[in-house]
């Protein structure tokens, strides 16, 4: 689609975010495109705070949909089916020239499987690979039948779309290349990385559950090491909506941790840490970019365990060390994730040892490795977007 093109007639987009992190990326991309073609676009679809703040006017609030826990989901799966059906319908009647996708593929693809089936003509473009390259690769296959072009946010999984014959995928970029400048510290948060005691993060997780499940481990993690006399100061980065959740599950460590709140803080304590002990997930890649040596870990109910080890691929290894290619950041999983195992691993990073310099080595190639060249990740996936307008 070209800025001729955009003259003929008014095109419609429709966009389905349902968490914070796909409301950023849709946020993004509704900048994007509006600083591209004005009100020669028209968007419609379902958003948080940020696509609000685009002028978007949400099909329903996300907050409906904001759901913790197995249990809480089984309970509430009637009222979701029927939100599911109405995202559906809304797609439909809005007729848009493509169906935009972000994340959430447990919402979002159910969505775009019923609007496949009833119109086969709206283009779909997926914002986010779910991550078939961990679990369930037989999605990357099932995808070709509904959605038409996958968006990558890192760059080893086109790859991976073409080894399981999934539909074309492309890597857009990651949206943390745009915060590198906030991560990285400057000379005085240089001299504090390397001052005494070092900083050391802990990152018990971004979920309620998450929290509950490491609270124990870690706060034993950070006695364990006081008791060996390693000297560190602990801070616990957080968010608001946690902070009650967080002071209670560490009432009872022997070793408080100084929290900081907002993201603002968070970044501000990455930029000075030494080490960090955090549950896998995004955040390691987060540190990675940082600069962080890390010591990762993982803990779940026996429920998610269980389904966990029956559609999990064997080897699969943490966001940081897959898109390295190399690794280098250990990671203590279910009855590994114990102070035994754990302490020694940190106390290795927070000295000048062979392990830390070999994860600090790893990060320095990250930047070239989520090189996306001159280009924003939202104007690249507003290219495959308009391209996908175009085709239909």
């Amino acid at each position: 689609m070209t800025a001729a093109d955009s003259h003929d007639h008014v095109r419609t987009v429709y966009l389905i975010a349902t968490e914070e992190s796909g409301d950023r990326l849709g946020g993004a991309l509704m900048r994007e495109l509006r600083a591209r073609f004005g009100d020669r676009i028209r968007i419609e679809g379902i958003g948080g705070q940020t696509m609000a703040g685009e002028g978007l006017v949400s099909l329903f609030p996300i907050e409906e949909l904001s759901i913790i826990g197995f249990a809480a989901v089984v309970q509430r799966l009637p009222s979701i089916m029927k939100l599911i059906r109405r995202a559906a319908e809304a797609v439909l009647a809005a007729k848009p020239d493509v169906l935009v996708i972000i994340d959430s593929p447990d919402f979002t693809h159910r969505v775009a499987r019923r609007v496949r089936r009833r119109d086969p003509s709206i283009p779909i473009v997926d914002y986010v690979s779910p991550t078939v390259w961990a679990w369930r690769p037989g999605r990357a296959r099932a995808m070709l039948g509904y959605v038409d072009h996958v968006l990558a946010l890192l760059p080893f999984e086109p790859a991976e779309y073409q080894r399981l014959n999934g539909p074309p995928c492309t890597y857009v970029g990651h949206p943390l290349t745009a915060q590198i400048g906030s991560l990285r510290p400057n000379d005085e948060e240089q001299k504090r990385r390397t001052a005494e005691p070092p900083l050391l993060l802990v990152l018990p997780g971004s979920r309620r559950s998450e929290i509950r499940h490491h609270a124990a481990a870690f706060g034993a993690t950070l006695a364990q090491l006081r008791r060996d006399g390693v000297a560190f100061e602990p801070v616990l980065p957080t968010t608001p909506h946690l902070e009650p959740l967080v002071r209670d599950a560490i009432a009872g460590w022997e070793v408080q941790p100084r929290i900081v709140v907002g993201e603002q803080d968070k970044r501000a304590a990455f930029r000075s840490a030494r080490a960090a002990l955090a549950k896998s997930g995004t955040v390691t890649l987060e540190l990675a970019i940082a600069g962080v040596p890390m010591v990762t870990a993982y803990r779940a109910g026996s429920v998610e365990i269980w389904i966990a080890r029956r559609v999990v691929r064997p080897g699969t290894v943490i966001l940081a060390n897959l898109v390295i290619g190399q690794d280098v950041v250990p990671e203590f999983i279910q009855q590994d994730c114990v102070p035994e195992k754990l302490a020694p691993a940190l106390r290795d990073l927070l000295a000048d040892t062979p392990a830390r310099q070999r994860q600090l080595d790893a990060f320095a190639t990250i930047d070239r490795i989520l090189s996306t060249g001159d280009q924003t990740p939202s104007a690249r996936a507003a290219d495959i977007v308009l391209d996908a307008m175009r085709r239909h």
